[in-house]
């Protein structure tokens, strides 16, 4: 279980099982990308949620309002059986859907999600383990008719997709509350509802919280929410100065680094590199941007 930034159970499989999740990926990968909407960033290549911010930006340049949204209880919602018809759209080869079937039916239980949908038989099964990759890039496959209703049926002009975070965008608040009851209707055909308190319309010009960033039309900025996890890893570092620290504070830093720094966020990094210095860390930035911790006090 992790709490920060919210409560949620990851799990990983068997480094075994990883290769053969790799494997099934590599061939069933393509077959589902040619289908998936332009504007789906998640588990792609040539994607990324870099990729779908500036995608957000070219539509926030475009319009005045925009409606966001995500899935309330994304990956423990997810339903098998939906999720096995909509493999069963594209892949017909019966060994394969016997090795899909078999990661899908042996997934470990995910937490309770209670909800007012009515299931034909109490066995029926929810849930995906968010750490695999076959759950990540499924996610996208469980949402792909879900993209094409709004792209083709509700003919959504501008519409961003990033895992079960999602943004249309539009002039008229109006128009976009007539999406949000769509959606909600047509979310529920595949057993999924739409989070009640991260569902809003906003002004784009006042900024919107997307993936991690505030963004506006011509900037973003880290959230600071995120700044403040960050400032709390650190100090969580700091303090336990054993073992291989001096390597995991350098990756922990360069992850956050590309973070705060596609956010434009160049006076927090000076911060965060003073107090370092003040404790005693020698950090130096390496030429390729990559920050490097060479000495550092013990703490004894």
């Amino acid at each position: 279980m992790i709490y920060d930034p919210k409560e949620r159970m990851i799990s990983a499989a068997p480094f075994r099982d990883r290769v053969v999740h790799h494997a099934l990926c590599n061939v069933i990968e393509p077959i589902f990308d040619n289908t998936f909407i332009y504007d789906s960033y998640a588990n792609r290549k040539g994607k990324g949620a870099h990729r779908a911010i500036e995608r957000f930006q070219h539509y926030a340049r475009k319009y005045s309002y925009v409606l966001k949204s995500d899935i309330r209880k994304f990956f423990p919602s997810l339903d098998h059986e939906v999720l096995k018809q909509e493999i069963r759209w594209k892949i017909t080869c019966p060994q394969t859907l016997w090795l899909v079937d078999l990661i899908i039916d042996n997934s470990n239980e995910q937490e309770q999600v209670n909800d007012n949908f009515f299931y034909e038989s109490p066995e029926r099964r929810r849930g995906l383990p968010i750490g695999n990759l076959t759950s990540q890039f499924w996610a996208n496959v469980y949402l792909n008719r879900f993209d094409h209703f709004i792209k083709e049926e509700l003919r959504v002009p501008g519409y961003v997709r990033y895992v079960d975070d999602f943004v249309l965008f539009n002039d008229s608040k109006t128009i976009l509350r007539e999406y949000w009851r769509s959606i909600e209707s047509r979310i529920q055909v595949i057993r999924l509802n739409l989070h009640p308190k991260k569902t809003h319309i906003h002004k784009i010009e006042q900024g919107v919280p997307f993936l991690g960033y505030h963004v506006y039309p011509h900037w973003r900025i880290v959230k600071k929410s995120t700044v403040r996890r960050y400032r709390r890893y650190i100090g969580a570092k700091l303090s336990v100065r054993t073992g291989d620290w001096p390597s995991s504070l350098e990756k922990g830093l360069n992850s956050w680094l590309g973070h705060i720094r596609y956010g434009q966020h160049f006076k927090v990094e000076k911060n965060v590199f003073s107090q370092l210095c003040s404790q005693g860390i020698n950090v130096v930035v390496h030429p390729n941007g990559s920050w490097r911790v060479l000495e550092y006090m013990s703490s004894e």
